[in-house]
């Protein structure tokens, strides 16, 4: 992902640089002359995967296209604490004012990046693939998910137009019409729509089971029911590694209980706080020397 190719980056980064007044550092002005020049870098303080590379760049380039900005990873690679992450050069005062922007967006992305990553290392050897949610910050959806990715997880759908996902609010206002598949939902799926729907509890998932769907979600089902449903799924299709639906375990799962729900057989595990709850990583910007 080359952030800096992407006008959608190029508006958000302009608009983080507004509400941060970069144009107006008074204390940058009034202490460092217009013409100096120095040259930075990013050091990590610990161990993490890097994210956020290309948006940081481009925090700097919006005040000076001359910044020059060399990084030493790419974003998804390991960094150990210690390690200088990237060099930037150039214009002082460009380089201290979105100094704070750039670490914000690099410090968040690698916090997601990271915080998967343990994820995706806990359910080894397991078959089962981490997912995110929709549970992102207003805005910043794209970029979140795309840490995921870097992280070694996978996307949920980005937004409500890319499936059907039928949830429990949906059963709450349909009531008994939940179970019935209705017409505009069939012709959706006759279109090449997929279908996901939500099971609480094991008389649920054979409900579920009569409409065919891609994908079932095993909502805070205990382990013990989870096991179950996958042998359910498990003798519709016997011999095929093509097994369907696909099973996804959500709620209430964490780095002490997902190994457990991955060694139930279940494809996918949706994780709402890889982007809800996120500590951001200790990434600093230390000036090297005045050139």
């Amino acid at each position: 992902m080359n952030c800096a190719k992407e006008p959608d980056l190029k508006d958000l980064v302009e608009s983080a640089l507004k509400e941060d007044a970069a144009d107006n550092d008074i204390t940058t002005a009034c202490l460092v002359p217009k013409k100096s020049r120095v040259e930075a870098f990013f050091l990590a303080k610990e161990d993490l995967v890097i994210c956020g590379l290309g948006i940081s760049c481009l925090a700097f380039r919006q005040l000076d296209k001359n910044i020059k900005f060399k990084q030493y990873f790419s974003d998804g690679n390991s960094v150990k604490k210690g390690q200088v992450i990237a060099t930037i050069s150039g214009n002082a005062r460009a380089i201290l004012a979105a100094e704070r922007v750039a670490l914000n967006f690099l410090c968040l992305l690698s916090g997601i990046a990271t915080k998967t990553k343990k994820y995706v290392f806990a359910v080894k050897p397991y078959k089962a693939k981490i997912l995110d949610t929709r549970k992102s910050i207003p805005g910043l959806r794209m970029l979140e998910k795309y840490a995921v990715r870097c992280g070694g997880g996978f996307n949920h759908r980005m937004a409500l137009d890319e499936m059907l996902l039928v949830k429990d609010n949906h059963k709450q206002v349909l009531g008994d019409r939940f179970w019935v598949l209705e017409k505009s939902v069939i012709e959706k799926i006759s279109r090449g729509m997929a279908l996901e729907v939500e099971a609480d509890n094991l008389s649920e998932f054979k409900k579920a089971l009569r409409m065919k769907p891609d994908i079932i979600m095993l909502d805070n089902m205990i382990i013990s029911d989870i096991k179950k449903a996958v042998a359910i799924r498990d003798s519709l299709s016997p011999g095929t590694k093509h097994l369907t639906p696909k099973l996804e375990a959500s709620g209430g799962i964490n780095l002490l209980n997902i190994r457990r729900v991955a060694s139930t057989g279940v494809d996918f595990i949706s994780i709402g706080n890889l982007t809800s709850s996120v500590e951001s990583v200790d990434i600093s910007l230390e000036i090297n020397e005045e050139i």
